[in-house]
């Protein structure tokens, strides 16, 4: 699709054009079963998750507490976008308010942001439980945790702020079409009336320092438990271990092999249509794997799902008898 050319007038815009996927009414409407589908799946697994640590005590310790608050995170994360998708894919005019598309921005980027903040204080849960077993439990107690996934929540909703508020400032009239499926910093950028340098550049500096450091924290504990798992004598110690850590690391691969594609680079890089296929492969297919891989590769999780599914058959029954 060819961007349009800058109109002469300068007459802020009240709305944007949303183009989402530009394909025919018939591949839309199967779009749109699709996506729903995927969105209902991806609440489906990460409820299932926090009911299932809710409700089974012995999944009342830090590692699972803060995967209960990283599950909550998740279906929050694709709320903020996905129902927009929806509407838009049956829509004819695919438009957003203003206002809305650069709250769907900050909200987006927000829950990213706290995203990798909660990766990171897993990566160092895992390094504290196998690196140092004996100060674990003074270490990370249950209030510690909640404490830690209350610091990524008001981290995450806080670190950008600025790229949202100096992107926010720039003028914009016309064109208003923006080519991606969500309000996006690069699109925005592009669709600025004047070019904006420095603040492309900020937003770059933001990103890279926030996805590297949190990366390469990630990788430094898990390198440092590696180590210490390949020093266990037994095997089915190093088996346990891998198993637990082996669920994050799948997730933190399939988050962070995506985000440093898109925004590593400064964003006028990145062609719209391959923008647009690495921006649904992180709002809606990640998030749906993430609940699978948890729940498929962690034993003490899949028992507590059993449990879980047990109760809810029992109390369905129960109810249909009285």
């Amino acid at each position: 699709m060819k961007t349009p050319q800058r109109n002469n007038y300068t007459e802020p815009l009240s709305e944007f054009i949303l183009v989402g996927f530009s394909c025919t009414s018939e591949i839309q409407k199967f779009l749109f079963a699709v996506f729903s589908v995927t969105y209902v799946l991806t609440l489906t697994g990460n409820l299932c998750i926090i009911c299932a640590v809710k409700w089974d005590h012995s999944l009342h310790t830090p590692m699972y507490i803060l995967l209960a608050n990283f599950s909550f995170l998740e279906s929050w994360y694709v709320t903020c976008t996905v129902p927009n998708m929806l509407v838009n894919l049956l829509s004819e005019t695919k438009t957003i308010s203003f206002y809305g598309c650069f709250l769907q921005f900050y909200f987006f980027f927000s829950m990213g942001s706290t995203e990798t903040f909660f990766l990171s204080i897993m990566a160092y849960d895992r390094y504290l439980a196998i690196c140092r077993p004996l100060h674990y439990p003074s270490i990370m107690t249950v209030q510690r945790a909640f404490r830690m996934g209350a610091s990524c929540w008001v981290c995450g909703f806080c670190y950008f702020l600025c790229p949202v508020y100096l992107i926010s400032q720039l003028p914009f009239c016309g064109p208003n079409i923006i080519d991606d499926i969500i309000c996006d910093p690069g699109p925005l950028l592009k669709l600025s009336c004047v070019p904006a340098p420095a603040t492309e550049v900020t937003c770059s500096i933001f990103n890279s320092a926030l996805i590297f450091s949190t990366f390469l924290f990630i990788i430094s504990s898990y390198t440092l438990v590696i180590r210490a798992v390949l020093r266990v004598p037994s095997a089915e110690g190093r088996r346990k271990a891998f198993s637990t850590c082996g669920s994050h690391l799948s997730v933190v691969s399939l988050f962070y092999g995506t985000i440093m594609v898109m925004y590593v680079s400064p964003t006028s890089d990145n062609p719209a249509g391959h923008q647009k296929t690495v921006t649904f492969f992180y709002t809606v297919l990640t998030p749906l794997f993430n609940p699978l891989i948890y729940s498929l590769r962690n034993k003490e999780m899949k028992e507590a799902l059993k449990k879980l599914f047990k109760t809810l058959r029992f109390a369905q029954r129960w109810s249909v008898k009285n």
